[in-house]
């Protein structure tokens, strides 16, 4: 059994309305394909069909206030309601509080204390060791919790080799941005094609995608038409290359953002569980799924 986790930072569910959504007015021939004509938003679920299965995600937890990523982050990974448990929503960056619940027991530790193989396949740049190192950044929840398993982030030497992705998937930010222009390029469709052909080295792969959060902060309506456009191209090379009968697809969030231009503050909206795969392990897997506190309790049980 091989699970891809594929987090998209501040992705909700919400309204069938263009002139807020996103989702609502981009062209995602491949998503919409996979979810047998529909979108992703609030109108088009509880969902399921002959390869995937979509469901909404209480991110609220219980707790007043908006989610942040932080805590939000921190219960995908542990199981545990973070926010309830420290009585309030905190990001983007982990404090003490919720890096504390990262420490043991997060959900690639657990694994590994299980002999299972896990990887995170997201690559970073030179500057970003550096900012570590210099303690001018710190680790946001995910990377934390790899480090803190015991796990080494890859950087540009895996890029390079085909190993890892960078965030925007086709690494064309190195070259244009961090001005690092030996990068190699690669399409959004082959990108796709590599999360699925590395995923099938591990029993979990994971993979962040970030740059949705940023685009929901920004508001610019035609920007995150722009950026869901260009990941669905990355989604249609991941399930044309999926084998449905070996693995599941889980593409989740921390809280929502993106779904709602209207602010650009984060959401109280609920994210989308959309899973791909065949009906058997979508059934297993998404059994009891109600809250972000439900995924790793999932993933543990499908990979037991």
């Amino acid at each position: 059994m091989k699970i891809l986790f594929l987090f998209l930072d501040g992705v909700g569910l919400g309204e069938n309305n263009p002139a807020t959504n996103p989702f609502a007015r981009a062209q995602m021939p491949s998503l919409q394909a996979i979810l047998g004509g529909n979108r992703l938003v609030l109108d088009h679920l509880p969902h399921s069909n002959q390869r995937s299965t979509l469901l909404a995600l209480d991110a609220c937890l219980g707790v007043d206030g908006l989610p942040q990523s932080a805590t939000g982050q921190a219960t995908l990974l542990t199981g545990q309601n973070v926010p309830a448990a420290i009585g309030y929503h905190y990001g983007p960056k982990p404090n003490s509080a919720v890096g504390s619940f990262l420490q043991n027991g997060n959900l690639f530790s657990l694994l590994r204390n299980k002999g299972k193989s896990v990887a995170f396949l997201n690559a970073y740049p030179p500057r970003y060791f550096a900012g570590i190192e210099t303690g001018k950044r710190i680790y946001s929840a995910i990377p934390l919790a790899a480090t803190n398993a015991g796990m080494s982030l890859s950087k540009v030497q895996e890029l390079q080799a085909g190993t890892a992705l960078s965030a925007d998937f086709t690494a064309q930010g190195w070259r244009d941005v961090l001005n690092l222009p030996d990068t190699p390029v690669i399409t959004h469709y082959q990108a796709g094609e590599r999360l699925a052909f590395l995923s099938n080295n591990y029993d979990l792969a994971f993979f962040e995608y970030w740059l949705s959060d940023y685009a929901g902060h920004r508001q610019d309506m035609d920007e995150a038409v722009s950026l869901l456009e260009s990941f669905d191209k990355v989604l249609g090379g991941l399930v044309n290359s999926w084998n449905d009968e070996q693995g599941l697809i889980l593409l989740t969030s921390d809280h929502g953002n993106l779904e709602d231009l209207s602010t650009r503050r984060h959401t109280r909206n609920p994210v989308p569980a959309f899973l791909v795969g065949s009906t058997d392990i979508r059934q297993k897997f998404a059994s009891g799924l109600s809250s972000l506190a439900d995924v790793t309790p999932a993933i543990l049980n499908l990979l037991s």
